[in-house]
């Protein structure tokens, strides 16, 4: 599976509990990272010091959750991504590189109803990573330089996981793995550490989903948009 965001810590509130729950059952999982998000964090760390610093943070997340295989864009600002033809490219390049079976990515699709959950970085890597999957990177055609100077053939992706969606059609189960998604996201300490109760608000996002999914009282959820995408 690989995990493609626009910022570190995207991952890490959207689906770290069910990347958690696939690393343990043996899926081999991989990080893409759009940014360094230069943008975020809440105190007086001098701007210059925040793309190494936030590296860090989600080198550190991903270890809590078992992911070893951790990669960072470069030449893509924070806060200025557009599904450009170069931004694809990159994508392609590492979806052949790591031939997933399984993308997960944030939705290309505006939540009117919850404006915070569609950035519009976010939007801007879903929408790219939809235009890679298809038709790019399973067409040999497609930046014919990546086969002809890299060597990378053509990969097609089965399905995409698209989270904070507005009309989900999957939820996971991860009550067993929430420690383990609030721990990752702790290791994120200058975007988290202003919030007195991080605990409470991811319990309480995932008890809404959960409810949504009609499980049983007192589990946790995360939703995601399942397209099939062979």
């Amino acid at each position: 599976m690989l995990c493609i965001a626009a910022h570190p810590d995207d991952l890490d509130f959207g689906t770290a509990g069910s990347t958690a729950t696939l690393v343990k059952a043996g899926v081999q999982v991989s990080y893409l990272l759009c940014t360094r998000g230069e943008q975020g964090g809440f105190d007086d760390t001098p701007r210059e010091q925040m793309p190494a610093l936030r590296e860090r943070e989600q080198r550190a997340a991903a270890a809590v959750v078992g992911v070893t295989d951790v990669r960072f864009l470069d030449g893509f600002r924070d806060g200025w991504l557009e599904p450009s033809h170069e931004l694809i490219e990159h994508l392609v390049r590492v979806i052949r590189q790591v031939r997933p079976d399984r993308i997960m990515t944030s939705s290309p699709v505006r939540n009117w109803e919850r404006i915070g959950a569609s950035h519009p970085d976010h939007l801007a890597v879903g929408e790219a990573t939809i235009r890679a999957v298809y038709p790019a990177a399973r067409n040999p055609f497609a930046y014919p330089n990546l086969l002809a100077d890299e060597g990378l053939d053509a990969w097609t992706v089965p399905e995409v996981w698209l989270h904070a969606d507005p009309a989900p059609n999957t939820y996971t189960d991860i009550t067993d793995t929430f420690d383990i998604k609030l721990a990752a996201l702790r290791e994120h300490v200058s975007q988290v550490s202003h919030n007195p109760d991080l605990e409470g608000m991811l319990r309480s996002w995932g008890r809404a989903v959960a409810t949504r999914a009609a499980l049983p009282e007192g589990r946790l959820a995360e939703a995601f948009r399942v397209v099939n995408t062979a």
